[in-house]
């Protein structure tokens, strides 16, 4: 068995042995500060407190590692298969706005897959800098949004050459990923670097039943949150870089403005000690979580077979992704008696928390703790939510929903529909409209209005709208349907959907 190494905590350890005494920052001294407070909060923060120091001689630092921070980095490429690896305390959102930032200059074109995370659009602000949006494929079945196709690609590569790159984003939130060697191919012969937000796929490089690895395919810039399918902390995360098309020093100055110049040492660690794990088990790390994923899809085919999930078979012929991660779960009533909502409130009035839902699905995600005994209450959950629902209809909301379900996903279909081609570059600027610039218009009058806010349905986090963008009628039914379904939204200034923040005319 391969040793465990890892050198950032192991530095961490070292230097609390000694019993050290602090003058300096964070300010609860090793947790001494809340030693003499209440005893649970003690109990609960002073032991990650303790490893939670600043950058001395012995920590180093993670702008400018020389020691175990640097060692923990060259370690992580190594064991992702990348050239150099940088640690993210920021979540994948540092990584994206860091590739962004350092490969493209104000007025500058990037080419972007349509339904990527608000952050690299937040990087697009920051930069100043206009992207060419090309649309994705959709799952027949399902609904789902995945990748551009190539043709696709390959025309906006061809129609607009000032490009500095391409950035998509594989897989999605439900697991659904595109292998994308033809795609690094393609990319490469305009000289270009591909740039991928794998942020749900870290965990592919260590058993041969995951999809192949952005990095495996030949990306370029991979940005991977460890903490979602890893043991790390949440915001752990990981930028990988390989080959000449990456500007690195851009990369690793973008990193410096963007991330905390007093970082997260217990992230840091954590990130260290998940890449220490999995270097050291391999495929043995994940066989457990497979083989109860597998055996739950078993179940519910047997017991509950009115939910449907999405799997392996649902690809043939489709095209539209071409792996599918075996952990995650996608959950649909196929009777369109429950909404995606709806299942996931029921789920948990079981004690069974999902990781999300939309409209018409509840996403369930199988990680390296779970037990058999977990899965038998999921297994039996379902049986009571199938039973209980067998006759009526109802959402979130207590609304009849028989049409709901099924006309959810034609609304994303008709909003992807109608931007069904290559941009013409957007322009994205991080500036704050002047006073009496912006107005609240009723969303049902809102059509053909300017929209001046970006609103997010959370999760997963892909803008439905930002600020600049023409509203089209699609869109405004797809924020009332998700409304009425019970979704929250980030950036609206108007949780509920009722008005939308427009520039005035």
């Amino acid at each position: 068995m391969k040793l465990f190494q890892a050198p950032l905590y192991e530095a961490l350890k070292q230097h609390l042995g000694f019993n050290p005494t602090s003058f300096h920052v964070p300010g609860h001294q090793y947790g001494r500060a809340i030693s003499n407070y209440n005893e649970e909060i003690r109990a609960d923060f002073a032991a990650i407190m303790k490893l939670d120091v600043t950058e001395l001689s012995v920590t180093d630092d993670l702008h400018h590692p020389t020691g175990p921070i640097m060692e923990s980095q060259r370690l992580a490429a190594e064991t992702f298969g990348a050239e150099a690896t940088h640690l993210l305390t920021g979540g994948s959102t540092a990584g994206n706005l860091a590739l962004v930032l350092a490969h493209v200059n104000p007025g500058e074109v990037i080419i972007v897959q349509r339904n990527v995370h608000k952050s690299i659009l937040n990087g697009l602000m920051l930069a100043g800098a206009s992207a060419v949006f090309v649309p994705p494929m959709f799952d027949q079945r399902s609904g789902l949004a995945t990748v551009p196709s190539l043709p696709i690609l390959a025309a906006a590569l061809e129609s607009y050459p000032e490009a500095k790159g391409v950035f998509l984003s594989t897989p999605n939130y439900y697991g659904m990923a595109n292998q994308l060697h033809e795609y690094a191919a393609l990319v490469h012969q305009y000289n270009l670097p591909l740039l991928v937000d794998e942020a749900h796929g870290a965990h592919y490089a260590f058993h041969g039943q995951f999809p192949d690895t952005a990095l495996s395919a030949g990306a370029d810039g991979v940005v991977q949150s460890i903490h979602k399918t890893m043991p790390a902390l949440t915001m752990g995360a990981m930028l990988h870089l390989q080959g000449t098309r990456i500007n690195r020093k851009a990369v690793s100055k973008a990193l410096a403005a963007i991330q905390s110049s007093s970082p997260s040492y217990p992230i840091m660690a954590s990130l260290d000690i998940a890449r220490a794990i999995a270097a050291r088990e391999g495929e043995q790390l994940y066989n457990d979580a497979i083989k109860l994923a597998n055996w739950f899809r078993t179940q519910l085919k047997e017991q509950v077979p009115r939910f449907k999930m999405i799997d392996m078979q649902m690809m043939a012929g489709n095209g539209a992704y071409t792996a599918l991660d075996p952990l995650r779960l996608t959950l649909w009533d196929s009777s369109g008696r429950l909404s995606g909502y709806s299942m996931q409130k029921a789920l948990e009035q079981y004690g069974c928390w999902a990781e999300m839902a939309d409209s018409r699905h509840v996403l369930l995600l199988f990680g390296l703790s779970s037990s058999l005994s977990d899965v038998q209450k999921l297994v039996t959950a379902c049986i009571a939510i199938a039973s209980e629902s067998s006759s009526y209809h109802y959402n979130s909301a207590g609304d009849d929903i028989s049409s709901t379900v099924q006309n959810a996903d034609l609304l994303q279909h008709q909003q992807f529909a109608e931007a069904a081609y290559i941009s013409e570059p957007v322009n994205f600027q991080m500036l704050r409209l002047a006073e009496g610039e912006a107005e609240s218009v009723l969303i049902s009058e809102c059509t053909g209005r300017i929209s001046a806010e970006m609103i997010v349905p959370y999760p997963p986090g892909i803008p439905v709208l930002y600020p600049g963008e023409r509203i089209t009628v699609a869109m405004v039914k797809m924020l009332q349907q998700l409304a009425r379904d019970g979704a929250k939204f980030q950036g609206a200034s108007d949780p509920a959907m009722t008005y939308i923040e427009v520039q005035r005319r």
